[in-house]
């Protein structure tokens, strides 16, 4: 799962959200020193994570994508994923959307101080850039995932990857529509 689901699937504290994101920034990370809380937030992260790589609807979104592109569908997915919390999100949650982005915002900020030197950067720019409110549009999910196609080092074919997206969006939002309520149910009963 991307950023956003993370922190909406997280345990309701400020210091499980950042740490429900800091599971992408462990890399060199003394988990045993951090708080309690935060150490959670990870425990979540991993746990979804793996959850999410071996649902049945996420394996089958991942088949739908061409041999040369599949290797990153997984990635799209991610990112794809926050777009359909965003555009179904009645559906999962009473609370108003505007004002959980905004809250998590500034829940992130506050805590900069639990974060890795690269975690801080990432959610400056998530945070001043909006990228959760961005996230709404289909465009805008074309262009992140073509910036995570720029970043990474190696010859591949994951830009554009929109493209493949495009023409299957009503499957894969089928199946997404099917996947997260129970990644829901499942990351409610983690503790």
């Amino acid at each position: 799962m991307n950023h956003l689901a993370h922190l909406f699937l997280a345990p309701d504290s400020p210091e499980a959200r950042v740490g429900s994101l800091l599971g992408d920034f462990t890399r060199g990370l003394d988990l045993a020193a951090l708080p309690y809380s935060v150490r959670l937030g990870v425990r979540h992260h991993l746990a979804v994570d793996s959850y999410t790589d071996k649902h049945p609807d996420v394996l089958a979104s991942k088949r739908l994508f061409s041999g040369q592109r599949r290797k990153f569908a997984g990635v799209a997915l991610d990112v794809l994923y926050d777009h359909f919390l965003l555009q179904h999100w009645n559906e999962f949650t009473d609370a108003d959307q505007n004002t959980f982005i905004t809250g998590v915002y500034s829940e992130l900020q506050d805590n900069e101080d639990l974060m890795t030197p690269d975690m801080s950067r990432t959610t400056r720019h998530i945070v001043s850039h909006d990228w959760f409110g961005s996230y709404r549009d289909l465009d805008n999910i074309g262009y992140a995932l073509d910036r995570v196609a720029a970043r990474i080092r190696f010859q591949n074919s994951f830009a554009g990857i929109i493209d493949e997206i495009r023409p299957l969006h009503s499957e894969l939002e089928a199946h997404f529509l099917s996947f997260f309520p129970d990644l829901q149910k499942f990351a409610g009963g983690i503790e």
